[in-house]
């Protein structure tokens, strides 16, 4: 007998996403189809099968009862663990995150993450010198104090620099795990873990207990990018995580920044090499700070508010914006990549263009407002 019942919106999310084989892209398509994880998990096989792309293995996991004990243990973890579940069509949801190829149906999330306040990543060497770790300070302290939220991912040296930077000037900072929330990595981070859910925030796109394992930390990455305007490297070897950060953020159209390195280390190649590329060389946060209209601020960080992205989504309005926040696009496009029907995608275009989500365009084209 399971503890959950039909009120417990999380063990739907939990279980639809923890049957093999529902990947981002596949639950998304059948929340498209069916309006909720409950109406998914209680779909026939007749009905599952008009789905496109789904295997009769995604079929027997969704009828099967495996995803059932997973998601009662989930939540019974998530009751005791202080995170909660952040769902693509909630209205806190990160919409820079329907950018990037494959967001999330949901986070975890410990803290408050605040999307209306425009955010740069700071990323670099777990290994940086004195040097870097002194960059990634005062950048990171410099921009909160210019109204900037300060993103990383919780890794040893630069990572951590920038996080305590953040704090260090009253500013806030978000955190992206390659690992479980309830896990703390490095251990040596406890404290700063700790002050990141009193005075920031911690995100991670994993089950609880995931390990920090070496293949999480390249997906996380993509995160991190999604959640900023831009991304500034410092000291990143050459084929480091930090260049993976920086190439998601160039797939996803941010801006690219890198501290330039001394040349006789190896730990800067990589960030020296941005800069060759065509990377913005940063060694003042005015550098940063003038090439993103609109987010420059008071010292104290006043005014820094970007305009607001806070509203729900329904699954098949998400489905058109996930679409749209990529590239404007003819509605005959929209119709032809989406689940939907042309009578429902007419009607979702215009719900989101009352939510103040999209604007129309000449032509039969939109694209997302703001």
């Amino acid at each position: 007998m399971f503890l959950f019942n039909d009120n417990d919106e999380e063990f739907y999310w939990i279980g639809l996403k923890s049957v093999a084989g529902v990947g981002n892209v596949t639950f998304r398509r059948l929340l498209e189809r069916f309006d909720s994880p409950q109406a998914a998990l209680s779909a026939s096989p007749n009905e599952l099968a008009t789905v496109k792309g789904l295997s009769p293995t995604v079929v027997d996991g969704i009828r099967g009862g495996a995803w059932q004990r997973f998601a009662e243990q989930e939540c019974q973890r998530l009751r005791t663990s202080g995170a909660r579940l952040m769902t693509f069509t909630s209205a806190d949801y990160p919409k820079s995150l329907f950018e990037i190829p494959d967001p999330p149906p949901f986070l975890y999330i410990r803290g408050e993450l605040r999307t209306s306040q425009p955010a740069i990543a700071i990323v670099g060497s777990r290994k940086a010198t004195s040097y870097g770790l002194l960059a990634a300070g005062r950048l990171s302290e410099g921009l909160a104090r210019h109204g900037m939220v300060v993103v990383s991912g919780m890794a040893r040296g630069v990572d951590t620099a920038a996080h305590k930077g953040a704090l260090l000037a009253g500013g806030r900072t978000t955190g992206v795990l390659g690992c479980g929330i309830d896990k703390v990595y490095p251990p040596e981070n406890r404290k700063l873990y700790d002050e990141m859910v009193e005075k920031g925030c911690l995100v991670s796109e994993f089950p609880l207990g995931t390990l920090p394992l070496a293949e999480n930390f390249p997906r996380r990455n993509r995160i991190i990018s999604g959640l900023s305007r831009g991304v500034l490297v410092i000291e990143a070897a050459e084929n480091s995580g930090s260049l993976i950060t920086a190439q998601y953020a160039l797939e996803q159209g941010r801006d690219v920044f890198a501290v330039p390195g001394n040349i006789s280390f190896a730990s800067s190649r990589g960030s020296n090499r941005l800069i060759k590329q065509g990377a913005k060389l940063v060694d003042c946060v005015e550098d940063i700070l003038e090439e993103l209209p609109g987010s420059r601020t008071t010292a104290s960080g006043e005014n820094g508010e970007a305009p607001s992205r806070n509203f729900a989504l329904t699954p098949k309005e998400a489905a058109i914006y996930e679409l749209l926040a990529r590239s404007p696009l003819h509605i005959d496009d929209i119709i032809n990549q989406t689940e939907l029907t042309a009578g429902e995608v007419s009607s979702m275009l215009l719900h989101l263009e009352l939510k103040g989500a999209i604007t129309p365009l000449p032509g039969t084209h939109y694209a997302t407002a703001g």
